[in-house]
């Protein structure tokens, strides 16, 4: 069995570098697909781009939460004063004038 390096110095990558490159990559998959989604007309393309947004989403999910578990992608909670402004940014922004 041959033993292939696991790090940089040994022209391999870590796991963590891995899986960060895949991370980085189901990202940029989804804001491709949501691009082409919305630029799409045909109601059939549409879902079919849906589902594969879907897939790459939910990918992107299982790629972060197995970062997260390894300590190697690391989140802060945000307060309930950081919740209430861009709850309060959102609303503003979804109804700016109050006149729909």
């Amino acid at each position: 069995m041959v033993h292939m390096p696991n790090n940089i110095a040994g022209r391999g990558l870590t796991d963590r570098e891995m899986l960060q490159l895949c991370l980085e990559l189901e990202k940029g998959r989804c804001r491709s697909i949501n691009n082409t989604m919305l630029e799409t007309t045909h109601q059939q393309l549409r879902e079919i781009y849906g589902q594969c947004f879907e897939n790459a989403s939910s990918n992107h999910y299982k790629l972060f939460e197995i970062m997260s578990n390894k300590g190697w992608y690391k989140t802060e909670l945000a307060s309930k004063e950081q919740i209430g402004k861009v709850q309060k940014l959102m609303q503003n922004n979804l109804h700016p004038d109050d006149k729909f």
